[in-house]
């Protein structure tokens, strides 16, 4: 979700719940601790230099059982971010403390914010000597449609 979107969200909610995919919720006195822009340039696996930038922020729950974040606060810290970080409209990437700290890509559904799976991918596939994953196939059942041009004792099979 780009930050454009999460504050036209957070507009017409009253209040937020993040939701894992599991169903799991974060405890609604989480804090957001920061938020700020990601600009990363890499060079991949295949040579190729690349730059990616991304929203961060970063969601944490404390001891402090009493606190709630409201989502005028939070349009608040973004436009603050906006104006002296000059943080830009990109996809945001959610940070939240588990057994490490994961990070996770931000939707919303029915009402509330869901963070979604992120994957570690390969990004230079045809250059770096990594096969593709190939499809097994039954030969029993490739062979049951296949017409021959051999015959036997022809010497071709």
């Amino acid at each position: 979700m780009k930050l454009s979107t999460f504050k036209e969200h957070l507009k017409s909610v009253s209040g937020m719940t993040f939701a894992k995919e599991d169903g799991k919720t974060v405890p609604a006195h989480f804090h957001i601790t920061e938020i700020g822009q990601i600009d990363k340039k890499f060079i991949d696996c295949g040579g190729k230099i690349r730059n990616d930038s991304m929203v961060s922020m970063q969601l944490w729950q404390s001891v402090d059982f009493w606190h709630r974040l409201e989502p005028i606060k939070l349009l608040e810290i973004i436009e603050l971010a906006e104006q002296k970080l000059g943080v830009q409209d990109l996809e945001i990437e959610v940070e939240y403390q588990a057994e490490t700290i994961e990070k996770f890509g931000l939707e919303f559904e029915n009402g509330n914010f869901k963070l979604t799976s992120k994957n570690t991918a390969c990004l230079a596939m045809d250059s770096c000597g990594i096969s593709v994953e190939k499809v097994k196939k039954n030969l029993h059942d490739l062979t049951q449609n296949v017409v021959s041009c051999c015959t036997p004792n022809s010497g071709c099979c």
